[in-house]
């Protein structure tokens, strides 16, 4: 059953997370913001989940949606491995939260194209392009829950 409520979608990256956010009625996912990964913060929590427990409690956040990165075969690399071990330690810092994984192919392909269409250069995209495939990923998610 379908809990209202607003969602991050997060996009993890090696060196940046996008982080992206719906309405509560699920219906549109909009950027949020960019946070430089760093493991500095606490002994235990890395700043950038630091950040983000930030960011769910500010939202009154219902769930986490973080995109596992498959390969265009469907199946997980290091990079999904790293991304499943990832969501695990968020969901231990943001816990009672949950942290759901989505495929989320393509999804910064997708959200380059889109900004190309828009007219805006390769070079200015590196400051949204994460925010963007964090929308990509959040919006799929929600349209594949609404079309169930």
């Amino acid at each position: 059953m379908w809990q209202r409520g607003v969602r991050l979608g997060v996009d993890v990256g090696k060196v940046r997370i996008g982080v992206a956010r719906c309405d509560p009625d699920g219906i549109l996912a909009t950027p949020l913001s960019t946070i430089n990964r760093d493991n500095s913060g606490t002994k235990d929590v890395p700043a950038d989940m630091v950040e983000l427990a930030r960011l769910v409690a500010e939202h009154d956040s219902v769930e986490v949606v973080l995109g596992l990165p498959v390969n265009l075969a469907g199946q997980e690399g290091p990079a999904a491995v790293h991304v499943r071990e990832y969501a695990q330690r968020l969901a231990e810092v943001i816990t009672p939260v949950p942290v759901v994984l989505t495929d989320e192919r393509m999804s910064t392909v997708v959200a380059s194209r889109r900004l190309s269409e828009r007219g805006m250069r390769a070079k200015k995209q590196r400051t949204v392009i994460d925010q963007m495939a964090a929308v990509e990923i959040l919006q799929h998610w929600l349209d594949a829950k609404r079309a169930r």
